[in-house]
């Protein structure tokens, strides 16, 4: 416990040591977050779900911070639904079972921009009597824009920019004509935004007892939520937050399973020495100058693509390393202690004395390395990923990259898209080397002055 503290206060010596610290805890935080808010189950269900799923979503939508750094600010997205009482619904019972609903809904609308589409999406309870519904649009200046008047389905939607009344009296067909000629000011010489108060009407008329009319009001801005979406319409948040636990845990398993591993294989070869230290000299020297990237490559393309499978060949392949020889070199002098003499001298067994005097002895002098070779791990997982061998079922950084620039991020000026990700694999890399470079000043007498 006093070596414990003793190490806590020498770290809290380095600046460096510390926002490495920092760092690190915060990707712990997000984590931990990501996965009591979006339970493992949640997220792929939300990640693996298509337009479906992520209907209220526009697809390739910045986030809605950027309209802090822009002067001509673009609508942000946003949806209301009279189920949970979002849009306000009057209910008016009238003659021979009939009965009226209206629903309506008041939204500000101060962007300089034009929305990507407006769409309501009904949900009607019948049986036998099909429903009729009117849409209308009132604008700040008092215009009733008629929409639409049909027969309702169980199921339905409208998309407003397909409407043939919109779409003729807007002329040329085009979604954003459409859009144009709902929210453009019809005293303006060019095409501009009205600004104001908009409002939804959606009156609806059921003919038969027990009928009733539900409505969930669709607004595709240009912008949408803290992370934006991708082309399937998915909120890129849930991958950014998952993205941290399944970085964090494949580094982690990786650079431990690999550190602890080696260290008790260069023990072991070290003790015995002979043809159990030439055999494991062997294996490690073939092993050192094999492919480690295409051999991964090749698993993920011949084999299978599960983290799973992807983290016990990167365990494997890095078991008999460079560093086998390194900590080899170490356990030679170190056999040869006075003290290892003495367990030798009072019957202390093989095992007793690989596991008890020596390993214990270089687990400071690993411990850098294991916390270093995190951020290595981690950029191998996303690597593999933005290759498209990486898991096609978990929602990572690395996958985020790679949809990005399958579906052209940088040429069509998605960046948002690439540098979220980007950003926060930069994070992880700098705070874990930050950390493990201050752990070895700390633990490696050689550097500690320094």
């Amino acid at each position: 416990m006093n070596a414990l503290k003793n190490s806590f206060r020498e770290i809290l010596r380095y600046p460096s040591a510390i926002a490495g610290l920092v760092a690190v805890l915060l990707l712990v935080a997000v984590a931990v977050y990501a996965m009591i808010a979006i339970p493992y189950s949640k997220a792929i269900e939300l990640w693996r779900g298509g337009e479906e799923v992520w209907y209220t979503n526009p697809k390739f939508a910045p986030p809605a911070w950027i309209n802090f750094f822009r002067s001509k600010k673009l609508p942000e997205s946003f949806h209301a639904n009279s189920a949970d009482g979002k849009m306000e619904k009057v209910v008016t019972p009238g003659s021979q079972d009939t009965t009226e609903v209206k629903l309506s809904y008041t939204f500000d609308f101060e962007a300089d921009e034009y929305p990507q589409e407006l769409m309501v999406y009904f949900n009607t309870t019948y049986q036998d009597k099909i429903p009729f519904a009117s849409i209308s649009l009132f604008t700040p200046d008092g215009r009733e824009i008629r929409v639409a008047d049909t027969g309702l389905a169980h199921q339905q939607n409208i998309r407003f920019s397909q409407e043939a009344r919109l779409v003729n009296r807007y002329g040329g067909g085009q979604q954003q004509l459409v859009m144009q000629g709902l929210f453009s000011d019809p005293k303006a010489a060019t095409p501009t935004p009205l600004k104001g108060k908009y409002q939804l009407v959606i009156t609806g008329t059921t003919f038969e007892a027990g009928s009733d009319i539900n409505a969930d009001f669709v607004f595709h801005g240009q912008v949408s939520g803290l992370a934006g979406t991708d082309m399937y319409r998915r909120d890129l948040m849930v991958a950014l937050l998952w993205g941290a636990p399944i970085a964090l845990a494949f580094g982690l398993l990786a650079s431990l399973g690999i550190s602890i591993t080696t260290l008790i294989i260069a023990a072991v070869g070290a003790w015995y020495g002979g043809w159990v230290d030439e055999f494991i000299q062997r294996i490690t020297e073939v092993n050192m100058v094999l492919p480690f990237l295409p051999i991964l490559i090749m698993i993920g393309t011949f084999f299978n693509r599960s983290i799973w499978t992807i983290l016990g060949a990167t365990i494997a392949l890095s078991i008999f390393g460079g560093q086998i020889k390194a900590l080899r070199a170490t356990f030679l002098q170190l056999r040869e202690s006075m003290y290892i003499e003495a367990a030798r001298a009072y019957g202390a067994s093989n095992m007793r004395i690989i596991f008890q005097y020596m390993i214990p002895r270089m687990i400071p002098l690993i411990i850098p390395q294991l916390v270093g070779g995190v951020a290595g791990f981690v950029f191998l997982e996303a690597t593999l990923a933005v290759l498209g061998l990486g898991d096609p079922t978990l929602p990572t950084w690395g996958k985020i990259i790679n949809d990005a620039e399958s579906n052209g991020a940088l040429y069509n000026g998605y960046y948002y898209w690439i540098l979220e990700p980007s950003v926060l694999l930069m994070f992880t890399g700098l705070g874990f080397a930050l950390l493990g470079f201050s752990l070895d000043r700390i633990f490696n007498p050689r550097l500690r002055g320094m």
